[in-house]
């Protein structure tokens, strides 16, 4: 983690989440900046930007950047003396800059694979198959973000998110003999591949047309009957329509108004909505502990100030 004192000069390497171009009272172009390291952001900004600067330092560039902590309206900032762009030499890679540390997305992608055979219904193997042999599918899973602010927000989140809820599901579901063990880890792995039309870019990502549109539930819901129809399955299916259903419900009952298009109605679906909100829930949870310094931090997700088991002077409680 990065750890800024007011007064100091730091060097490293960021990558550009968002950049902002304004002007001074004395006519002077500068730029604001988000800067972004290991899943942390800090605003940033450089006094009269030159043109060719403005061309160079676009979002998504990958710089070095020399500057000065300051304080301002109670929040770190950063004014940058020298900046520039990354080069080869540098032997910076991207992915190291937006990746969650223990976050491998190779292991991950097998521990998958591996979870991929404890679906035992013809059925939900044939949509599985169909599905993850798209290579754009799966380029995307692999490295997306599972969401922009709320939770697995870094490089490979979503793989990390399904990975875990899957996991979650496979410790559980033998507590529980009456529910359909396959369609609940065919849901874990499948609930949340809609984002991969969502978000089209790991490194910035932003909602895309089809995203702002229908959401990644129902773009979900598409590629699991286009699956189906490409394996020639009935839309009539049962097995189909449950799968179908759990990830209609994924977050709980309609009137709570957090994205469910159904409420659940199975076993199933009710099983899965739990689990996928613990993961997702529990990750944000992390997200607020680790940046915390303070006790009471406010999560957006949640919509709540958290214990973050900080004592006074900004260190973890035994």
């Amino acid at each position: 983690m990065l750890q800024l004192q007011e007064g100091e000069t730091i060097t490293t390497f960021f990558l550009i989440k968002e950049r902002e171009i304004k002007q001074a009272s004395n006519g002077s172009d500068y730029a604001n900046f988000k800067l972004e390291r290991n899943l942390e952001v800090i605003p940033a900004r450089l006094w009269d930007i030159t043109a060719d600067q403005i061309d160079q330092l676009q979002r998504k560039a990958i710089v070095k950047v020399e500057g000065t902590v300051v304080n301002f309206r109670e929040k770190l900032h950063l004014t940058i003396q020298r900046i520039r762009l990354a080069t080869e030499a540098d032997q910076i890679n991207v992915s190291e800059l937006i990746s969650k540390k223990g976050v491998h997305r190779e292991a991950l992608w097998h521990e998958l694979r591996l979870m991929m055979e404890e679906v035992e219904s013809e059925i939900m193997r044939q949509i599985i198959k169909q599905l993850f042999s798209r290579k754009v599918l799966r380029e995307r899973l692999t490295t997306i973000p599972a969401s922009k602010n709320y939770h697995h927000t870094y490089y490979a989140g979503l793989l990390d998110h399904i990975v875990h809820v899957t996991q979650s599901a496979l410790q559980l579901l033998p507590l529980y003999p009456k529910i359909n063990k396959s369609v609940v880890v065919a849901t874990c792995l499948i609930h949340d591949l809609g984002k991969t039309e969502v978000f089209t870019d790991a490194v910035a990502p932003d909602y895309s047309t089809a995203g702002e549109f229908l959401g990644h539930i129902t773009l979900s819901l598409e590629l699991v009957q286009d699956a189906a129809r490409e394996a020639g399955i009935s839309r009539e299916n049962n097995e189909l329509l449950a799968l179908k259903h759990c990830i209609a419900s994924q977050y709980g009952e309609v009137s709570q108004g957090f994205g469910s298009t159904a409420s659940p109605k199975t076993a199933e679906a009710i099983f899965f909505q739990h689990i996928k909100q613990m993961n997702a829930k529990l990750q944000a949870f992390e997200m607020v502990q680790e940046k915390a310094n303070e006790q009471w931090v406010y999560s957006p997700m949640l919509k709540r100030k958290l214990y973050t088991n900080m004592n006074d002077h900004g260190n973890k409680e035994g």
